[in-house]
């Protein structure tokens, strides 16, 4: 789904949903309060944030393994496998899985080093361990307590904060902001080049990134371009490629996971061929594009930077006890 516009602000419409907020808020904390998280026997580390939809989880979980790749640490990365079918404990193989098996950000992720999905985490983790796993990065499952987190990471994009502040569906928060900040260590503040929101004082480290693009991506300078993007905020799409110099002609704009049809991909080809550009998309997108169509797509990909690397670093050795 995408985000709402109300959810941007204190509306009538986010005031009528404010009793369901505290009851969504209610039923997420008497989750917590009834369940024991699982433990594994190696560092768990939790990419998360408060807001439902896309923040930069991916990237970011995509940069904690590398810095741990460089610490000499076999991570393994775990998903839930939003949008797929499949339910796991199931490690993931880009040659045999697609996204309809798996969902698309285990893709993105399997490109990397091993990961796996699993609806229960605990048990995705206990194969990833007996594969050769040394430490877990999770993408997303702050929320879950089936699985103890040694290590919680919460993305914020600075564009857009964490809305309207309110609990779903008054606002687009899963959770409070101060139940879930106590179960937090650190906050990646990724910073888009867009208009910063209203940010409160979170009270924990605040790791300060930026989503940098690919080298190829430079060759859309000049170029005419058609955006599109069915991700959590495609307007921090839409930006970074315009920050990149290209002339964009159109912007298309899909709920998040958003299952592409061949024929809505040649219509977004074709809008943008008729005005002498190129379609253009995200790494996440283009693992659900049709086969047939997917060569027609120019794909900007991006990797998540850290300002100071030394901030992570601290968090990082706080946890696994060792040195970079």
């Amino acid at each position: 789904m995408q985000a709402p516009e109300f959810w941007r602000r204190n509306g009538i419409l986010a005031w009528c949903l404010q009793p369901l907020a505290w009851l969504y808020d209610a039923l997420g904390r008497l989750r917590w309060a009834i369940s024991t998280p699982r433990q594994v026997d190696v560092p768990v580390i939790c990419i998360g944030n408060l807001v439902a939809g896309g923040a930069g989880k991916t990237p970011t979980a995509l940069a904690v393994g590398r810095a741990l790749a460089r610490r000499g640490i076999a991570a393994h990365f775990l998903s839930r496998g939003h949008g797929g079918r499949l339910t796991g404990p199931l490690q993931v193989d880009p040659n045999r899985h697609d996204a309809n098996d798996v969902g698309d950000e285990p893709l993105l992720l399997a490109a990397a080093g091993p990961a796996w999905i699993s609806r229960d985490r605990a048990k995705g983790a206990r194969a990833a361990i007996a594969a050769g796993a040394q430490a877990i990065i999770m993408d997303d499952g702050f929320q879950n307590p089936g699985l103890a987190k040694d290590l919680s990471l919460l993305v914020i994009d600075a564009a857009y904060g964490l809305g309207n502040g309110r609990v779903h569906p008054a606002g687009p928060l899963r959770e409070s902001i101060a139940v879930g900040l106590a179960r937090a260590q650190g906050i990646v503040l990724l910073q888009t080049g867009e208009t910063p929101a209203f940010l409160p004082d979170f009270r924990l480290p605040i790791l300060t990134a930026r989503l940098i693009p690919d080298a190829t991506a430079l060759i859309l300078r000049g170029q005419k371009v058609l955006a599109f993007a069915g991700i959590g905020r495609p307007e921090r799409f839409f930006h970074t490629v315009r920050e990149l110099g290209a002339e964009v002609v159109g912007v298309q704009a899909f709920p998040d996971h958003h299952p592409y049809r061949e024929d809505e991909i040649w219509k977004l080809v074709e809008a943008a061929q008729s005005q002498g550009g190129l379609a253009v998309t995200t790494a996440k997108d283009a693992v659900r594009l049709p086969a047939q169509a997917s060569a027609m797509v120019t794909v900007i990909d991006v990797a998540l930077e850290f300002d100071n690397v030394p901030d992570l670093d601290f968090l990082l050795d706080r946890t696994l006890g060792t040195s970079p």
